[in-house]
């Protein structure tokens, strides 16, 4: 009896290295909002500080990661063996006539099932790193627009501030000449309101601006920013998409990479599937003692060996089977459908951004000088008592349109810009942002 379960325990060492875990309960947010807001700077911010803290804090980027790191352990878990069984039997309780059996069973996959989930598993856990990869453009051109939008509220403040300096100096000079006789209060009465009205508006371009302040440092987990202002060029525009460069990339986007990833993935399902039609078969192996017959002094000892084998008359796995070829077609077409799709939105992006790099081009070389021009001519004419104060006023409105329309247009490329390079997946692999900025 002993020298039997000797093999039988060795059998027993075949089993697969623990996983090790990280501790359950852990909640790092605190520790994590704390850690972003010491990290941020008190001053100036730039862009290669905004996409460091973010790639560091995000807490999108943190989550993509552990999805990856579980695709690990799934990896890890697909290629576990079952486990064996171990059985024990007694037949009759009274002494003389009992029987004990003690037997190991071990199941044996056929059909390749383990090879099909490993395979399954693995494709799952590249799905969770592309997912990542996907995750960090994402969040790249989410910086990259955030940042350039927090660049053109500056801005829009500081025309509001310099319109609202020209509106005071427009009253002051309305009321010198009301109180000189040369117009009518009238004229007075409407640079006030024309003040009023741009005021207005100043303080709406300072509330948008808080809002931008806030949804940048968002992207890094803290509700409080304790940068003072955004550091960066507004009218450096992004360079130019060529159509060679965006087709040369598009097959390597990561809404594809994730829609082929799955194709695969359901084709390995499909597999196991198929697999699982073949049964598995159990290996017994154990020991029985059985009471001494008449005429013999002592029990006995009998090896017992046995084969099981399940019979597929009722379940051949046949609707599991039908279901998993269907969805491997439907990721087929899901990826064609992405292919459409990507082809258009990188037209679309390439169209905006060549098109808002071409208004903004347009604007600072041909209007705004105009504009600024004419303003300075419209003012001192109305110091001089040859233009109205109407002409004036026109005149600057005109000029602070033309400058909120170049900020628009400005904003817009590099908001297309941002957006091009999400969907081409620029930038994903870059765990720092210096390559990422080498275009800008």
């Amino acid at each position: 009896m002993r020298t039997l379960f000797v093999p039988l325990a060795v059998m027993a060492l075949a089993v697969p290295p623990a996983f090790s875990q990280p501790a359950a309960g852990s909640n790092p947010s605190p520790i994590r909002h704390t850690a972003a807001a010491t990290a941020e700077p008190a001053g100036p911010l730039d862009l290669r500080s905004a996409l460091a803290l973010a790639l560091r804090f995000n807490p999108g980027l943190s989550s993509a990661s552990r999805e990856r790191e579980a695709g690990d352990a799934a990896v890890v878990q697909a290629g576990a063996w079952p486990n064996p069984v171990f059985e024990a039997q007694v037949e009759d309780l009274r002494r003389g006539n009992r029987t004990t059996t003690l037997q190991l069973s071990q199941p044996i996959e056929l059909g390749g099932k383990r090879a099909a989930r490993v395979t399954a598993a693995e494709r799952a856990r590249d799905q969770a790193a592309s997912a990542l990869l996907a995750r960090r453009s994402e969040l790249r051109a989410s910086v990259i627009t955030m940042f350039f939008e927090l660049l053109a509220a500056q801005e829009r403040l500081r025309l509001a501030q310099d319109s609202v300096g020209l509106a005071e100096t427009a009253t002051r000079t309305a009321a010198n000449r009301v109180a000189a006789g040369k117009v009518s209060p009238l004229e007075e009465s409407r640079a006030r309101v024309a003040e009023a009205g741009i005021r207005v508006e100043l303080l709406q371009a300072e509330g948008a601006l808080r809002s931008a302040r806030r949804q940048l440092a968002a992207l890094w987990g803290n509700p409080n920013p304790r940068f003072t202002q955004a550091d960066g060029a507004l009218d450096r525009l992004p360079a130019d998409a060529a159509a060679a460069d965006v087709e040369g990339r598009l097959s390597a986007a990561p809404v594809l990479r994730q829609a082929r990833l799955e194709v695969e993935r359901r084709q390995a399902l499909s597999d196991l599937e198929q697999a699982r039609r073949v049964p598995d078969v159990t290996v017994s192996l154990g020991a029985k003692r059985v009471p001494a017959d008449e005429g013999m002094g002592s029990s006995r000892n009998q090896v017992v060996v046995g084969l099981s084998v399940p019979l597929p008359i009722f379940d051949t796995n046949r609707g599991n089977v039908a279901e998993a070829l269907s969805r491997e077609e439907k990721a087929r077409d899901e990826l064609a459908a992405a292919e459409l799709q990507l082809g258009a939105d990188a037209a679309r992006a390439t169209e905006r951004l060549r098109s808002a790099r071409a208004t903004a081009l347009t604007l600072q070389r041909d209007a705004l000088p105009g504009a600024e021009a004419a303003y300075k001519a419209a003012a001192r004419g109305f110091e001089l008592g040859k233009f109205s104060f109407l002409e004036a006023l026109d005149a600057q409105r005109t000029l602070f349109q033309v400058r909120n329309q170049h900020l628009l247009a400005v904003a817009e490329a590099h908001r297309a810009a941002a957006e091009l390079d999400r969907l081409l997946g620029i930038g994903a692999d870059e765990e720092t942002p210096d390559a990422a900025l080498a275009v800008r």
